[in-house]
């Protein structure tokens, strides 16, 4: 008769704290990812601030003096016309 009362009390205690999952872990989980969430966001607003609506140039490409010279060889030619 003891071991029949203590399986009994067993699985009626597994019953209840399988019932209380099911009620309390959506809740925590749920939890856990507004958190996540949160200090993701932080670290992104950390990461990227606003724009403060001013431009700014970090590299200037150097200005090329001759624009002609890397367009290539050009040989100098003359037409000429046949009667």
């Amino acid at each position: 008769m003891g071991l029949l009362k203590f399986l009994f009390i067993t699985i009626c205690i597994l019953w209840l704290i399988k019932m209380i999952g099911r009620l309390l872990l959506p809740v925590l989980f749920q939890k856990m990812m507004t958190k996540a969430q949160n200090q993701a966001n932080q670290r992104y607003q950390q990461q990227h601030p606003e724009p403060d609506g001013r431009i700014r140039v970090d590299y200037m490409p150097p200005k090329d003096k001759h624009p002609g010279d890397d367009a290539g060889d050009f040989v100098e030619y003359e037409e000429i016309k046949t009667p």
